[in-house]
């Protein structure tokens, strides 16, 4: 059987540098097993590897390595990274077929892919009988909930660089909250744009500046609309961590999408961090609590708090294309039942 699992992780120096993909890969891998397969056969992307360029730093070998520590058993066989055939992000059916050959079915256990139509996602499932994995029906599941009658009230929490991708999130799935935290980058873009109509938006009062763009730069707590000409907002202030903090904590189900700031630099941290805690802490309190997102997980897991989160998702990407309302290539391919 051929499974398509998410191996997509973070490489350092050759090894897998955070292994949660892989891990969150087990549980379906070990059902198969253990339920007789005679072989099972993984498949996943690594990367975005360009033509021409050297490819040794995407090769599969690192994950596999680190996926047989975690499931010794000689019956799994891991593939080479799929993006280093040029067929697979054209949704090529002849290269689907290779994947195809020799296996009597496919699961599709790769959530964080499940937006793109590419062979190993949407093609091979035209041409085996085709089911969903474990993750993924868990990620359908939790993140599903999110879209259907909530628990109020309901607080999504928005930040990060990449403004554009959640813009249509937050238009969707904001004005199904009762409050949007935002912060980071998207904070300033939707000061300069404005409202977002049918979403109560709280943006920050209070920022930590710097004066240059650099981990060691000159810093100052300052309100928003008095940071320095030529200076940069890079986390939330100490005023806006607190009133965000109170928001969360009265909130009974909350979404965390984005870092609050520069959290890899350890003087613009803050932000995430009390984040990360008010989310955990509410979820501690029975709160339903989704954190999605690889810089809002890395920062949960990170500070050893993923324990007190309903719901970790793998997803980066999908997540946010299914919180947007659209479907999902990989998820309508399979038949219902």
């Amino acid at each position: 059987m051929l499974v398509r699992a998410d191996l997509n992780v973070p490489l350092e120096d050759g090894r897998v540098a955070d292994d949660t993909r892989i891990r969150a890969a087990i549980p379906t891998l070990g059902l198969l097993l253990g339920r007789g397969a005679a072989r099972v056969t993984v498949c996943s992307h690594l990367g975005r590897p360009k033509a021409g360029e050297d490819r040794s730093r995407f090769v599969i070998a690192p994950v596999e390595a680190r996926l047989r520590e975690l499931v010794p058993d000689d019956r799994l066989r891991v593939l080479e990274n799929t993006r280093f055939h040029a067929g697979e992000t054209a949704n090529d059916e002849g290269y689907a077929r290779e994947l195809a050959d020799g296996n009597d079915l496919y699961v599709n256990d790769a959530f964080g892919s499940a937006h793109r139509a590419h062979s190993s996602t949407e093609a091979v499932a035209h041409l085996l009988p085709a089911y969903a994995g474990l993750l993924l029906l868990a990620e359908l599941e939790h993140l599903g909930r999110l879209l259907g009658d909530v628990e109020r009230p309901f607080v999504v929490v928005a930040g990060g660089a990449k403004v554009e991708d959640k813009l249509a999130v937050l238009e969707n799935l904001g004005g199904r909250a009762d409050t949007v935290l935002v912060g980071g980058k998207m904070a300033v873009e939707l000061a300069a744009r404005g409202p977002l109509e049918g979403v109560n938006v709280v943006l920050p009062t209070d920022a930590v500046a710097a004066d240059a763009f650099d981990r060691d730069a000159r810093t100052a707590v300052v309100a928003v609309d008095a940071v320095p000409a030529g200076w940069f907002s890079l986390d939330l202030g100490p005023e806006t961590r607190e009133r965000f903090r109170e928001i969360i904590a009265g909130a009974r189900t909350i979404l965390w999408n984005g870092p609050m700031g520069v959290f890899e630099w350890p003087a613009f941290a803050a932000g995430t961090e009390a984040m990360a805690r008010a989310v955990a802490a509410a979820g501690a309190g029975g709160a339903y609590t989704v954190v999605g997102g690889g810089d809002s997980v890395r920062a949960i897991q990170e500070l050893g708090l993923a324990g007190s989160v309903s719901w970790v998702s793998t997803g980066g990407g999908a997540s946010l294309e299914l919180l947007e309302g659209k479907e999902l290539p990989g998820v309508a391919a399979i038949p219902e039942g």
